[in-house]
């Protein structure tokens, strides 16, 4: 597993840096495929000490990406909670691969890759600071909410199976999911 590290706000001593290798290593226990894990540590100047340190990790395990982001009053206890989270997204994940006899609609989807946009200008309208860029596979409405759903995200775009066609799936605020499929003119 190729494991990424960096921070911002802080420097990274050589401790704390074996601490998340261990802690996130461990993950690899879990789910043996995991080809690379991003970690992302920001110091944060808040109000309320529980807040200050986020650690934030993305697992690629052969495409599909698991996302865990928490909060603690120290580095090592903000480590602690999101390896924990992740642990619990990949018991769940193994268990959606087992009840799909194997799994192999959950893995079609290929790797995400990210790309950070330095200061761009603009008069009053909000900066693009993060451009992702993914492929984008067909799979069903189901598959889509699933993947939603294990990426913690609140929208999911994909291309729908049954017609081709470009589709966003997105979690409305009573819980329930709606659908996007635009009509090209």
């Amino acid at each position: 597993m190729e494991l990424q590290i960096s921070s911002k706000n802080m420097e990274i001593s050589p401790a704390v840096r074996n601490y998340v290798q261990k802690k996130i290593g461990k993950l690899a226990h879990y789910l043996p495929n995991i080809t690379e894990a991003k970690v992302e540590i920001h110091e944060e100047n808040t109000k309320s000490p529980e807040h200050r340190f986020t650690a934030q990790v993305t697992l690629n395990s052969k495409g599909v990406l698991l996302r865990g982001e928490e909060r603690g009053e120290r580095v090592r206890v903000a480590v602690d909670a999101v390896a924990d989270v992740l642990a619990r997204q990949i018991e769940r994940y193994k268990g959606k691969l087992h009840d799909k006899e194997r799994g192999v609609s959950l893995t079609r989807q290929s790797a995400v890759s990210e790309v950070v946009i330095g200061n761009a200008e603009a008069r009053d309208w909000p900066k693009i600071v993060r451009v992702k860029r993914f492929t984008v596979k067909p799979m069903s409405v189901t598959e889509a909410a699933e993947r939603m759903e294990l990426l913690g995200h609140s929208f999911f775009l994909f291309i729908n199976d049954e017609d081709a066609s470009l589709a966003l799936l997105y979690r409305r605020d009573d819980g329930d999911y709606g659908l996007i499929e635009p009509d090209l003119a």
